[in-house]
């Protein structure tokens, strides 16, 4: 007798992206004594130390600076100290775009697809039934947190970490109340549940670091999605743990504080895997981090052929069309494509939805990775890499508006697949 599941969610196709307010959004004096802000201090160690006992200090990130949460009145005064710079930190949201669901993504308690066509592709096997691989392998899922119970889920989380409140990091919380990061999460490493009923993401075997950076409104704050990045390295480091990050997530701008972060992280042997962003498709509109040199972008691929491949899809960012054929990743380039259109997986209600974005292509890849690590753990972070853009050569990507034979800004080095 097959195990009652919980009801799934009315299920809605939507493309999925973060945004970031730019500068210029907060150039405005504040208008109340209640207000309070979250800032960058950065300046010499004598003028920071000066302010340290007068502000709600956040995250401490060393000579990159520190965050606090001010008021009206303690930001005015920081803004009159010429020892020190101020800096508004960059708030971060989920940038949403919906559409009317499709029937066949209204199962109750079930998925549609055991198998979906993004796990399909990516195995290289239509007739796949369940996944394997991963063992050993650690994926740090940064996002909106996750539903560690999930069925499909469960017993898979060895983190789950909550960077959003008042106190900088509380162990044992990343409830997921907004879907996103629990969809990720089944990409990378759904394994069908305790009844084989359920989901299977890309590898099952390896373990979940839930990270929640975004609040409950998909929206949050640089300097949490630093100081997240900034832990994984140091756990890793400290477990002596290979480990990937997955971050669906990004901006249009550069921020300081992600960027050393993402730094910080590839120095110490993890593997940064991001979202391209959903700014497609014209030219130069890759989002950060996925932008930086020292993480692998993914653009987004749909069940659609085109010139004998898969198509990028119109909403995946492009990069930068004057690197096309070189084979080296500089900033602002696509790195590799992955299944990213009308993917099905596990939801935060217990359920499962199908949305789009190269989001759902960035898990495809992360758990890829876990997969390749797992089977051959002597790898380095960057040997990792390197496999990866090797397998995506075998596999170029000629459809969609920018696509061509070769490195090209809208696939990168093409699709890597299991086979």
């Amino acid at each position: 007798m097959k195990k009652k599941r919980a009801l799934g969610a009315a299920l809605l196709s939507m493309t999925m992206g973060l945004s970031v307010f730019t500068a210029g959004a907060f150039a405005k004096e504040p208008e109340t004594q209640n207000e309070t802000y979250r800032v960058l201090i950065q300046g010499p160690s004598n003028a920071t130390a000066s302010v340290n006992s007068q502000v709600d200090k956040r995250w401490d990130f060393g000579s990159d600076g520190m965050t606090a949460e001010v008021n009206a009145k303690q930001y005015q005064a920081l803004l009159k100290n010429k020892n020190l710079k101020i800096e508004k930190v960059h708030e971060v949201k989920l940038d949403t775009v919906r559409t009317a669901a499709s029937k066949k993504a209204q199962a109750a308690g079930y998925p549609s697809d055991q198998t979906p066509w993004g796990i399909e592709s990516i195995y290289n096997n239509s007739g796949i039934t369940s996944t394997s691989g991963g063992s050993g392998i650690k994926v740090a899922v940064l996002d909106t947190g996750v539903h560690t119970n999930h069925i499909d889920l469960a017993g898979s989380a060895e983190q789950c970490k909550d960077f959003t409140q008042s106190s900088p990091i509380v162990n044992g919380s990343c409830t997921d109340r907004q879907g996103h990061g629990t969809h990720v999460a089944g990409t990378v490493l759904a394994h069908g549940g305790s009844d084989g009923q359920g989901i299977y993401g890309v590898a099952p075997q390896a373990k979940l670091w839930a990270y929640k950076v975004l609040g409950d409104n998909g929206s949050g704050y640089s300097d949490d999605i630093a100081a997240a990045i900034r832990h994984v390295a140091d756990e890793a480091s400290r477990r002596g743990s290979k480990v990937v990050i997955n971050m669906s997530l990004g901006s249009s701008g550069k921020d300081s504080l992600i960027s050393s972060a993402v730094d910080y992280a590839y120095s110490k042997g993890v593997l940064i895997v991001a979202a391209a962003g959903n700014s497609g498709y014209s030219a130069n509109t890759i989002g950060y981090p996925g932008a930086l040199k020292n993480a692998v972008a993914v653009a987004a691929l749909e069940n659609v052929q085109q010139n004998g491949t898969y198509r990028v899809a119109n909403f995946s960012s492009r990069g930068n069309p004057s690197t096309d054929g070189d084979y080296v990743i500089q900033e602002k380039d696509v790195e590799v494509s992955a299944p990213g259109a009308s993917i099905e997986s596990t939801w935060y209600n217990g359920g499962y939805n199908t949305i789009s974005g190269t989001s759902m292509a960035t898990p495809h890849v992360a758990g890829l990775a876990a997969k390749i690590w797992s089977s051959s753990p002597s790898m380095s972070h960057t040997q990792l890499r390197s496999e990866l853009q090797n397998r995506a050569k075998q596999y170029d990507i000629k459809g969609g508006y920018g696509a061509a034979a070769g490195d090209d800004y809208a696939s990168g080095f093409g699709y890597p697949r299991v086979k």
